[in-house]
C-alpha cells in the first residue's frame, strides 16, 4: 500500500531541492493541478528546472497526475512506482540472522519506514510485541490509517482484506465470508488490483478466460495486520499483548509457509537465485488435487522450472521425495510437453546434502544461498 509515484515534468535539473507530498495539496485545494499546469506552461517549461511530483495516495497520483483527464496529463517526461527494498537489503537495518530477516519481511516488507521501528537492540519476536501489536504504535495503527486515507468506505474493504487474509480466496468465498454482494466485491477487488495491494491469480499456464481465480494481499505488512492484529484489536486494546503474541507464536509457522512462496517468487523475480533463468510467464499452477507453488516458462527458449517451497528443515531423503512428487505432477503441466527443457528444484529452510542433489542436475536452495 505504500507504494509512491513519482512524475517527472522536465529532465532539467534546479540548484535546489524542494520536497511536498503532491496529494496533500490536492487535498486542499482541488485546483492544484490546474495551477500547475499554468504554472509550468508559463514559467518553468522554459527554465532550468525538474519538477518531481510524489506522493503515496496511489489513487490520487493515478487520477489527478497521470489520468487522462488531469490538466497534467502528457506533460510529464517520466513516470516512476518505487517499489519496495528488495529482502536481500534488509540486513542493512537490522542485525539478524537470515532466518529472522526473512521472518520480518513477512511482517514488514521492504518498506523502509516499517523496517526503521525495528529496533536493533531487540530480537525478533520482541520487535514485534513492542513495535507491531502494541497498541498505539505505529505499525499498530499504520495499515488503518492507510484505508481511512485512501479509501471513502474503509469499513467494506477491511471486511474484504480480513477474508483474504484468513485463507477466503476466490470471489465466492469472500462474498460468503464477508456477506457482500458480488457485484460489489468485484468493484472492490478491482480497485485493490489497480492500487497494487491485491493480486488476482490464475494458473501461470491457463488463459485468460480462466474463471476461478484466487486472491492474495501482495503487501506482506497488510497481510500480517490483516491476519493477526485487526482480528485481535480489542484484545490489543486491553493491552492483552501476551496472549495474542501467544496465538501469533503458535500460528506464524502456517503463515510463514504462504509467504515463503511470495519471498521466493519475488528472489527469482530479482535474480537473486536462479537468475541464469528468465521468464514469460511465472506463478503457481494448480488444477484439481495437484498444484506446484511455482512455475517458470520461456516462450523463445522453451525451458520451464518447477520449484516447491518449504519453510522447514528438509532432509536429503526428504528433499529427494518432494522432487520426485514435483516431476510427477509436472507431466500434467499443459504446456509444450513434446518439445520443453524441464527443471525441477527445491527452496527451503534448509536442504541436507545440497551440493549432492545439485550434482543431479536439480536446482537447490536454502536460506544460506540467499545473501
Amino acid at each position: 500500500m505504500r507504494v509512491k509515484y513519482t512524475t517527472y515534468v522536465s529532465t532539467k535539473i534546479c540548484k535546489q531541492e524542494k520536497r511536498v507530498k503532491f496529494p496533500f495539496l490536492i487535498y486542499n485545494n482541488r485546483s492544484i493541478p490546474s495551477i500547475f499546469q499554468k504554472i509550468w506552461e508559463l514559467d518553468l517549461k522554459h527554465e532550468n528546472v525538474m519538477l518531481i511530483l510524489s506522493g503515496s495516495a496511489v489513487s490520487v497520483m493515478e487520477s489527478e497526475v497521470l489520468g487522462y483527464k488531469s490538466p497534467l496529463y502528457g506533460r510529464r517526461t517520466g513516470q516512476w512506482q518505487v517499489s519496495p527494498l528488495d529482502f536481500i537489503h534488509l540486513k542493512e537495518f537490522l542485525p539478524y540472522s537470515t532466518k529472522d530477516l526473512v521472518r520480518t519481511w513477512f511482517v514488514s516488507g521492504g518498506i523502509p519506514e516499517y523496517l526503521l521501528k525495528f529496533d536493533t537492540n531487540l530480537p525478533f519476536w520482541d520487535n514485534v510485541q513492542n513495535n507491531v501489536i502494541t497498541k498505539g504504535t505505529y505499525l499498530s495503527q499504520e495499515a488503518e490509517f492507510l484505508l481511512n486515507e485512501e479509501f471513502r468506505e474503509p469499513k467494506n474493504y477491511k471486511r474484504i482484506f480480513k477474508a483474504i487474509a484468513l485463507g477466503y480466496n476466490t470471489l465466492g468465498e469472500i462474498c460468503n465470508y464477508t456477506g457482500l454482494d458480488k457485484s460489489m466485491v468485484s468493484k472492490y477487488l478491482g480497485v485493490l488490483r489497480s492500487l497494487h495491494i491485491l493480486q488476482e491469480e490464475i494458473p501461470v499456464t491457463a488463459s485468460s478466460k480462466f474463471k476461478e481465480r484466487l486472491y492474495s494481499i501482495s503487501e506482506p505488512y497488510f497481510n500480517f495486520w490483516f491476519r493477526y492484529i485487526y482480528p485481535n484489536r480489542i484484545d490489543l486494546e486491553a493491552n492483552r499483548n501476551e496472549e495474542v503474541l501467544g496465538m501469533i507464536k503458535q500460528d506464524f509457522p502456517l503463515y510463514c509457509g504462504q509467504m515463503f512462496e511470495m519471498l521466493v517468487k519475488e528472489l527469482i523475480l530479482q535474480k537473486h537465485i536462479l537468475g541464469e533463468f528468465s521468464f514469460s510467464r511465472i506463478g503457481r499452477w494448480w488444477h484439481k488435487d495437484k498444484e506446484i507453488d511455482i512455475v517458470g516458462l520461456n516462450e523463445e527458449t522453451g525451458k520451464i522450472i518447477f520449484v516447491e517451497c518449504k519453510w522447514k528443515d528438509v532432509s536429503y531423503g526428504g528433499a529427494k521425495q518432494i522432487l520426485s512428487e514435483l516431476e510427477d505432477k509436472s507431466s500434467f503441466v499443459r504446456w509444450n510437453n513434446e518439445t520443453r527443457k524441464e527443471h525441477f528444484g527445491i527452496v527451503a529452510k534448509k536442504v541436507e546434502g545440497k551440493e549432492k542433489l545439485r550434482q543431479c542436475e536439480y536446482l537447490v536452495f536454502d536460506l544460506d544461498d540467499i545473501d
